[in-house]
């Protein structure tokens, strides 16, 4: 098929659409904040030369071939019985728009995207390369250090060009928090990038299981013995060094892992129902360490954006908490403490409200008092380290006031732009406290959720329309979250942009 000459009419950055209707009408620029783009294999494979030698572009050849967790081409290789044997998770298919060909070739070369993005609607993108998202989980060292520095130089060449407009983020491995603080300098102040992308949680060996079954001789063991680190709560390393880097760099961190492949995600046939709701559990696994580990106590000014989840599981977090904490904070959780059960009280209870059958069997008041909590829960009748009672206590949580201080200002929702539900990040009537969430626009245009790259503006848009957000909201969303979150603590951050450009139009963010 020959490429007409409309579709090559665009150096003007002009053409029409619904969303760039939309963008005209307002006062401030649009940001999005997660915008997949597509690498040029033969190019990157020079990096990956480069950076280590041909033996790596072989074994990065092989690792993209075989995939990884629920990443894997094994599943193709399985009898429909052996997929059932062997819990095998049906993998993403058919994942990026393809009859659509003028979409997939914009989200690959990047001179295009730069001449297009804005029939998006958009002024400025912040890029997530499909093969940044792969890097990051790379389990063998040496190709994932070779593999980071190829692909987060790679990108920062091919993009430079057009950093008026574009910026991808910068591929930061946390296998142990010294490589992490190693490749976002190198990132941060050799490549120039600003943006950090870092992966969500890492599956590790249960270290006794590997102990009695090293993965060398037992494979399938290993494969299934693993417990994920979030970087907090339990975590293998103390990840403070890596979170205070960030800081003093000042770059934000975004995420954007999986959960497919957990527990209730892990179909061996049907890929729709793994991944509803897989990036929000992913994201929230990641906001829940960071807060009860006492992360966002330590380090106030640390900004972690979460994407392609939405915010819905942002307020539902939020909310958990703090009915948790009222209900089991150091405090109030002696209102459970079975030492403090009144006996006498109990004992008469049973004595006036039993009933002669009770009242036969009823025994002394020892042995009300030993079955006192029943059947299923005595056996959780243990003693308790006093020390350990209040879950909150790493966060320093003494409070309501200070859950939203440590998750509210920490913490950014990226909210597809046809996603509904983003309108809970904005309900200060159901949010403990009235607070507004930090929802930011993530068109997620370079994959199958967005078939049409020029409607994503106006998709968000219809949500006004419909009533589901003001226009107040509408401007935080696609507007004053995304400045916020990039340039809170890095006021440079859009110099130079599209942004900046347009901003002496509009009222301060």
């Amino acid at each position: 098929m020959s490429v007409t000459s409309s579709h090559l009419s665009l150096k003007d950055g002009k053409k029409s659409s619904r969303s760039r209707a939309v963008r005209d009408k307002l006062d401030y620029p649009v940001i999005d904040t997660d915008l997949h783009t597509i690498e040029f294999a033969p190019i990157l494979e020079d990096y990956i030369a480069k950076y280590g030698s041909a033996k790596y572009v072989d074994e990065f050849r092989q690792a993209i071939n075989r995939g990884f967790g629920y990443l894997s081409n094994e599943w193709y290789e399985l009898t429909p019985e052996q997929r059932a044997a062997q819990r095998a998770v049906r993998p993403p298919w058919w994942a990026l728009p393809t009859k659509n060909t003028l979409d997939l070739g914009t989200v690959s070369l990047p001179r295009l995207l730069h001449e297009r993005l804005g029939e998006s609607g958009t002024d400025y993108a912040v890029l997530f390369p499909n093969v940044s998202t792969f890097a990051t989980h790379v389990g063998k060292e040496d190709l994932r250090r070779v593999l980071i520095r190829a692909v987060n130089a790679y990108h920062a060449d091919a993009y430079r060009p057009y950093a008026d407009r574009l910026t991808p983020v910068a591929a930061i491995p946390l296998h142990t928090p010294e490589e992490g603080i190693e490749e976002l300098e190198f990132a941060v102040n050799q490549l120039g990038l600003k943006v950090a992308l870092i992966p969500g949680n890492l599956r590790r060996p249960v270290r006794a299981v590997a102990e009695k079954y090293p993965s060398r001789h037992h494979p399938d063991v290993a494969r299934h013995a693993s417990w994920l680190d979030t970087f907090g709560v339990d975590s293998e390393y103390n990840y403070d060094p890596f979170w205070a880097k960030a800081v003093e760099l000042r770059t934000v961190l975004t995420t954007h892992s999986a959960g497919m492949g957990w527990t209730s995600r892990s179909s061996v046939s049907n890929y729709m129902y793994n991944h509803i709701g897989h990036f929000a559990s992913a994201s929230e696994a990641l906001a829940k360490s960071l807060f009860f580990s006492g992360v966002t106590r330590r380090f106030p000014d640390l900004r972690v954006g979460f994407l392609e989840g939405g915010a819905a599981w942002g307020a539902t977090l939020f909310a958990d908490l703090v009915g948790h904490w009222e209900k089991r904070s150091g405090k109030a959780v002696q209102n459970y403490n079975p030492d403090l059960i009144d006996a006498k009280l109990l004992y008469a209870l049973y004595q006036q409200y039993g009933g002669k059958e009770v009242e036969e069997r009823l025994g002394d008041i020892n042995a009300v008092l030993g079955g006192a909590l029943g059947v299923s829960n005595n056996s959780r009748r243990q003693p308790q380290d006093p020390a350990a009672l209040d879950d909150f206590a790493a966060a320093g949580i003494e409070r309501i006031e200070d859950i939203r201080d440590r998750f509210v200002p920490n913490f950014y929702f990226g909210s597809e732009a046809d996603d509904p539900t983003v309108a809970y990040a904005f309900n200060t009537k159901v949010n403990p406290l009235g607070v507004q969430l930090n929802a930011f626009w993530a068109s997620d245009s370079g994959h199958w959720d967005v078939p049409d790259l020029t409607e994503v503006l106006a998709d968000t848009w219809s949500l006004v329309e419909r009533g589901a957000l003001t226009e107040a909201n509408f401007r935080d969303l696609v507007f004053t979250h995304p400045y916020n979150f990039f340039a809170g603590k890095n006021p440079g951050f859009f110099a130079g942009t599209a942004v900046e450009q347009k901003l002496p139009k509009s009222k301060a963010a």
